[in-house]
């Protein structure tokens, strides 16, 4: 029997719905296989400890070459090469998208060196349209960027084709600080969220 788990804080969760719960101390990172224990209901329950990373973002666009400037440009991300060129029944059959064929970038991310998560600013040759997304919509809602001058990168935003969506506001949180942020969107209408703690 394998009984799945997660992480948190350092610790192990069996998930599989036990009465008594055992957590095991364990490295970040750490896989640990047929780590096993004792209960009474259950004998030499084999453990699996899964180990998440995020790796990416994607956003779908009608050019991707101007979106990809967009957030080069006011964010600071850096194009990784080569220029991705995707299709195949592989493709297809992943997306779940008929004679799936795209194309793109990606992006890396301010903030966290060369292996920190990306940003995939992708094309697909056949698009759809939908409406224009709203913050409190249902699905994706935006990405942040946490930035030391809120009003700077906002007027180079502006300036690149972002449009604003709110104003932007402050709230003092106790035992925290001053939050200030505001919600944008980026040429494409997606919502992105500039904000910094004082």
């Amino acid at each position: 029997m394998l009984v799945y788990c997660r992480k948190f804080e350092g610790k192990t969760i069996l998930l599989n719905g036990l009465k008594n719960k055992k957590f095991y101390h364990t490295r970040e990172g750490q896989i640990a296989k047929n780590l096993t224990f004792n209960t009474s209901r259950y004998n030499q329950v084999k453990i699996y400890i899964m180990n998440i990373k995020y790796a990416h973002t994607n956003i779908i666009t009608k050019d991707w070459k101007e979106l990809a400037r967009f957030y080069e440009i006011v964010f600071n991300c850096i194009a990784i090469p080569p220029i991705r060129n995707y299709q195949g029944e592989w493709l297809e059959k992943g997306t779940g998208v008929f004679n799936a064929n795209l194309q793109g970038v990606q992006l890396r991310l301010p903030g966290y060196g060369d292996n920190g998560p990306t940003l995939e600013i992708y094309q697909y040759s056949e698009m759809i349209n939908a409406e224009r997304h709203l913050a409190n919509q249902k699905g994706f809602g935006h990405i942040a960027f946490k930035v030391e001058d809120i009003a700077g990168v906002l007027a180079i935003a502006l300036k690149n084709g972002a449009s604003k969506i709110g104003e932007l506001s402050e709230h003092h949180f106790d035992n925290s600080g001053v939050f200030r942020f505001i919600y944008i969107s980026d040429p494409d209408g997606n919502i992105i969220e500039l904000l910094n703690w004082s």
